[in-house]
């Protein structure tokens, strides 16, 4: 029997014994909240799709939300009873036992905000932002014209007529890889990406992912973690995949980003510790901060300084079948950009609370972004969809970042904090440097 199962039968009949039992326990505890805190979210699910991204504990339990949800009232009374109770738990401070139940009231907290969104009531951008993940937007959005510097900056990399975004989406349509090498680009990339990721951090045996090829997504990739140290990694290809991609996607959602910190999760708290609410990622909450920003910069960390450019022009270029003149110049544009990542943050407010039209809000995105007309409607297409999750990418990676490169700017400290991030109960607050 596996780990895992060894921990599902001790679950199952920990659960068994309390039914019979006629007393209740004589104190709550955070075992016990937790226990109500997962069926809680499963049920949170079934009311509004897309909210559990991931769940690997008892089959049965997921099989009880299933039969019988309550009513988004009843789960809005049973999150705000469950944070009482949470509260009323002592935890000294300091501890880990309060790290976990400050993590655990900040996800109550995000279930709260997002079931009042089910309801029906409108949010602030700031607010969902606040309620949802934690964090405070304060100073964050900027006005556009803030971004002009930028643009003009990349103007210098882009000569030429025609708009900015044009010239741009122009260039880098040469660094596209080829349909029928794009499999074999995508694996080379997510290895190379493993590769360097154990190098300083041990991976749980028999981990793997499986690697699929989709379309008809509002997204570019996404990894689906399925528990037992196993994800799915999805490519969407209904735009053309570019060269610069390859990296991107193998550490964002595999090493050392989403595959490696579920598994690091699911190795030091839900089996280690026997910490069940880690059986259940709800999107909406502040984990997924936390799961954006250090997968965005664990593309850096695994490659630093010209290492990237390195490996892709020895390695991806000539396995895509392209010629790797322009590279570095393509690279040096890719890392500009990075620079208007707040720019999508603007836009998503100002659609979101109805400031911009859909139409408009395309324009802007193709303008700030510098991407096709193509590439901007998916864009928005996903802001629709998920709202203020857009923050949790660029804001995510800069507090990460900020976060990892105090501990010291030797590659072992910067991956040994990356490690601890990871397999933690970790909020955006804990990033906060004094």
């Amino acid at each position: 029997m596996s780990p895992l199962r060894t921990l599902f039968a001790a679950l199952s009949l920990s659960v068994l014994a309390g039914a019979a039992s006629a007393q209740p326990p004589a104190r709550d505890s955070l075992d016990a909240i937790v226990r109500d805190y997962v069926a809680m979210q499963l049920e949170i699910g079934e009311r509004d799709e897309g909210y559990v991204d991931a769940y690997y504990g008892p089959a049965e339990w997921r099989e009880a939300a299933r039969a019988n949800p309550r009513s988004v009232a009843e789960l809005a009374a049973a999150a705000a009873a469950l944070r009482r109770r949470a509260e009323a738990v002592g935890a000294a401070e300091g501890t880990l036992e309060a790290r976990r139940r400050n993590f655990l009231l900040a996800q109550l907290t995000a279930a709260a905000t997002r079931l009042r969104m089910v309801q029906g009531e409108r949010l602030s951008f700031a607010d969902e932002a606040r309620g949802l993940y934690g964090v405070s937007l304060e100073g964050v959005l900027k006005p556009l014209s803030d971004y002009d510097p930028v643009l003009a900056m990349i103007e210098a990399l882009v000569p030429g007529e025609g708009p900015l975004a044009d010239r741009v989406e122009a260039y880098a349509s040469r660094f596209t890889i080829p349909r029928e090498r794009l499999d074999a680009v995508m694996r080379a990339a997510i290895a190379e990406c493993r590769r360097r990721t154990a190098a300083h951090v041990t991976l749980p045996p028999g981990e793997a992912f499986t690697l699929e090829f989709v379309t008809d997504k509002p997204w570019s990739g996404y990894n689906w973690y399925q528990g037992d140290y196993r994800s799915l990694i999805q490519v969407n290809t209904d735009l053309p995949v570019r060269i610069g991609r390859a990296v991107d996607l193998g550490c964002h959602e595999g090493y050392p980003g989403h595959h490696l910190h579920n598994m690091m999760l699911e190795q030091a708290l839900a089996r280690g510790r026997g910490w069940v609410e880690y059986f259940v990622y709800p999107l909406y909450s502040p984990q997924s901060f936390i799961a954006e920003g250090s997968a965005n910069y664990g593309v850096d960390l695994a490659f630093p300084g010209d290492e990237r450019l390195e490996y892709e022009t020895r390695a991806l270029y000539p396995l895509a079948g392209l010629p790797t003149e322009g590279a570095a110049t393509y690279l040096r544009l890719q890392e500009a950009m990075k620079a208007l990542a707040g720019a999508r943050f603007t836009i998503a407010r100002d659609l979101l609370e109805g400031r911009l039209s859909r139409d408009q809000a395309v324009d802007l995105v193709q303008r700030y972004q510098l991407v096709s007309r193509a590439r901007a409607a998916q864009s928005i297409a996903f802001t629709e969809q998920y709202r203020a999750y857009v923050i949790n990418y660029g804001l995510g990676e800069d507090w990460v970042r900020t976060y990892v490169e105090s501990m010291g700017g030797e590659p072992a400290r910067r991956w040994a904090a990356m490690a601890e991030l990871l397999s933690g109960p970790t909020l955006p607050s804990d990033l906060v440097v004094p």
